[in-house]
């Protein structure tokens, strides 16, 4: 079955552990790679009837399960556009990736996007989670987000003011029939120079403090209020600690990363004994912020 598509848009048992950031998960029964907006509006309404349907974009905050045989996972990474609107904005569509657009920024001498450098998701992953860095995220620069709603088949705007964006949050992760297809950013003027010497910088820290050697999801937990996940797994001793290939990093706590040959299934169970046992100490709750996918 094609659904209608290009045959080098569409994939049959595609194995997501080759995608995935974390370099986990199984096959899934069919993957898609849309180019344009219109490619991916057509898979969504050809795949409706797919229960078990996935829209991501770089995988790099999506954990897979180790059986995916029952997914249908549509990838929107090739949908790259972004371009110039107004003396201040920027439009990108859904694929873009985030230190793409904060590269299209400093080069028209604009700021608010610095946090962005070096985080290695799309925009519309960025805006679904709502991600943030060094004390800016991106909901403190959209505009408005477009969306196809897969219960109406309307595509329509969203202001940014009806996004529910909070930590780690939108209402996008509260309504999944909402489907990102690009977002309105609105910068302020500033210096290139400062701009790209602020990039070089987070990029530098990023390499210095986390473990880009090891395949990853980035922080597996969110921040407890008043408390940093990292440090409470830190002060149980935690780091280190390993269940089959996926452990703690050594060098940040609040990773978990495939040290080699981890399944999904190790990385769940880690996070859950990690929680269990800062619960245990500290009263704290974790919550992860890694995107979960269950098993069939």
């Amino acid at each position: 079955m094609n659904f209608g598509v290009p045959a080098d848009i569409i994939k049959q048992d595609f194995s997501l552990s080759a995608v995935s950031s974390m370099r986990t998960g199984g096959k899934a029964k069919y993957a898609f790679f849309p180019k344009t907006r219109e490619q991916l509006i057509h898979i969504l309404k050809a795949t409706q009837d797919e229960k078990n349907r996935l829209v991501v974009g770089n995988s790099s905050n999506i954990l897979f399960p180790d059986d995916a045989s029952h997914l249908t996972v549509i990838f929107t990474t090739k949908m790259t556009n972004c371009e110039k609107t107004g003396d201040f904005g920027i439009y990108s569509s859904c694929g873009t990736m985030l230190t793409e657009i904060s590269l299209h920024a400093a080069k028209r001498s604009l700021t608010g996007l610095e946090f962005a450098f070096g985080i290695p998701g799309t925009l519309g992953g960025g805006v679904f989670m709502n991600a943030g860095a060094y004390g800016g995220e991106l909901s403190n620069v959209i505009k408005s987000v477009d969306v196809f709603d897969t219960l109406t088949g309307e595509e329509y705007a969203i202001p940014v003011q009806e996004c529910r964006f909070s930590y780690r949050h939108s209402i996008f992760m509260e309504n999944k029939n909402l489907v990102v297809l690009g977002a309105l950013l609105e910068l302020a003027p500033g210096n290139a120079d400062e701009i790209t010497a602020k990039n070089r910088a987070n990029m530098n820290a990023r390499r210095e403090k986390q473990p880009l050697e090891f395949p990853s999801c980035g922080s597996a937990f969110k921040r407890p209020e008043g408390h940093f996940a990292g440090k409470l797994i830190e002060d149980c001793g935690l780091k280190g600690f390993s269940i089959g290939g996926a452990a703690i990093s050594e060098k940040h706590a609040g990773f978990v990363i495939n040290c080699g040959g981890a399944t999904s299934a190790d990385v769940r169970n880690l996070m859950d004994e990690v929680t269990k046992r800062v619960f245990e100490k500290f009263g704290v709750t974790l919550c992860p912020e890694i995107e979960i996918t269950e098993e069939p």
